[in-house]
């Protein structure tokens, strides 16, 4: 039975909410979990549908997962299977994290090419290139990663883009590497840094956490852990952008403000103002937001995730904006579905161009992504009559409670079920 968003348009937000643990940090946590045997515990897990998809896909490789609401507990075996299932890793594109520990822990690996989301190409390239400086044969067979190594040696590795699942599968495959393995123009985002403090539990030995050279020290074996992840900055950043658009005061508790240091800058670009504390921030907005210009970049830049609820912003603001967007292509389709709600969008190449209107139209729209449909439903809020949101199992993967959230700043949204669908 097919679900949708209904979502009213004209409510203020107002309250607060708290950000459990990042969706783009513990589904790579969890595969980092492979590289020691034994019971590893990730706790301030979100309850989102990534988490069991990815559980699945460990299962295949002969661990036991169990997980319980915020947490996960994954027991290793002495000797994991080194083949990943297809139909597990198929819905995720997170999946190929597994790659990397595989190639370390089993010295062979066989994963197939991941899916996700529709935001473009997302190759695979430097994945296999840095795997290859480490000594290992890899290939794509049969739409399958087919890796291989008699053994790993620490390697000079340079990047040509700061590619986070790169960064990731490279850095878990050089922690059981022998010798030192230099990565330079390694991916920042503060998820990378919890990936590096959790090895780091786990006994690897890595300097230059948090900067754009990472140096591994390989290590015989690793340990077992117990790891708290840390707050979703994306989720903290969308309530943010919620408030702005609806002209609310909200409070988001439960991640590191400092994260998000450039979208709190851009909201206040924009007329609203901030109140920072440690592990909460406060958005306060109380007219209409100014047109703002985004340029996605790697982190610390502006994150791509982020670009939908840019546009939806941009869509409701005084003044023109102009987005750019330089990390994934296809992510402008969701322009298409704003413009269904009445956003006066233009996008050429990798720039978008947003006329800001007063108020939204509600339409019927399409979410083509997590983060697409997030920025659909913020939109929503600010329409007038009834926005439908459909395909919302994409939602689901990104963002725990989202519904039951919004209901609790005072936004009038309801998940409903179709049966004709």
């Amino acid at each position: 039975m097919a679900e949708h968003f209904a979502v009213n348009g004209g409510a203020r937000l107002v309250g607060a909410v708290d950000v459990v643990g990042a969706k783009n940090s513990v589904l790579k946590l969890m595969a980092a979990a492979l590289l020691a045997e034994g019971t590893t515990t990730l706790r301030n897990c979100p309850e989102i549908l990534d988490v069991p998809l990815m559980a699945d896909v460990l299962r295949s490789l002969g661990c036991t997962v169990d997980v319980d609401r915020d947490t996960v507990m994954i027991d290793v075996p002495a000797e994991p299977g080194a083949q990943a299932d297809y139909r597990s890793v198929s819905k995720l594109r997170a999946s190929v994290c597994v790659l990397g520990p595989l190639v370390a822990r089993c010295r062979r690996a066989i994963v197939p090419l991941p899916g996700g989301d529709a935001i473009g190409s997302r190759p695979l390239d430097m994945h296999q290139a840095g795997l290859r400086k480490l000594g290992a044969i890899t290939e794509i067979e049969h739409g399958r990663v087919v890796a291989h190594a008699e053994e790993l040696r620490g390697a000079q590795i340079w990047l040509d883009f700061p590619s986070v699942g790169a960064t990731e599968n490279i850095l878990m495959a050089a922690v059981l590497a022998d010798g030192t393995t230099v990565i330079d123009n390694a991916a920042r985002e503060p998820e990378i840094v919890d990936l590096c403090t959790m090895l780091q539990e786990m006994g690897a030995k890595i300097d230059g956490v948090g900067t754009s050279t990472l140096t591994v020290h390989g290590v015989t074996g690793l340990q077992p852990t117990e790891h708290r992840v840390i707050g979703d900055r994306i989720v903290g950043a969308t309530w943010a952008f919620a408030a702005a658009m609806t002209r609310g005061e909200v409070t988001v508790r439960g991640i590191d403000p400092h994260h998000i240091d450039l979208v709190l800058d851009k909201l206040r670009s924009a007329g609203a103002s901030t109140e920072i504390g440690t592990t909460e921030f406060t958005i306060t907005m109380d007219g209409r937001p100014r047109a703002v210009d985004f340029v996605t970049l790697p982190f610390p830049g502006f994150a791509t995730d982020l670009q939908p609820m840019a546009i939806a912003l941009s869509a409701v603001a005084d003044g023109t904006s102009m987005i750019t967007e330089n990390v994934f292509e296809a992510r402008f389709r969701f322009v298409d579905e704003m413009v269904r709600l009445g956003a006066d969008a233009r996008t050429d190449g990798h720039h978008a161009v947003v006329r800001g209107v007063d108020r939204l139209s509600s339409a019927p729209v399409w979410a083509s992504d997590i983060r697409a449909g997030a920025g659909l439903v913020l939109a929503g809020l600010c329409a007038d009559g009834q926005t439908d949101i459909w395909d919302i199992e994409h939602i689901d993967r990104g963002y725990p409670r989202f519904v039951e959230n919004l209901r609790g700043l005072g936004a009038d949204i309801q998940r409903k079920s179709d049966p004709d669908r």
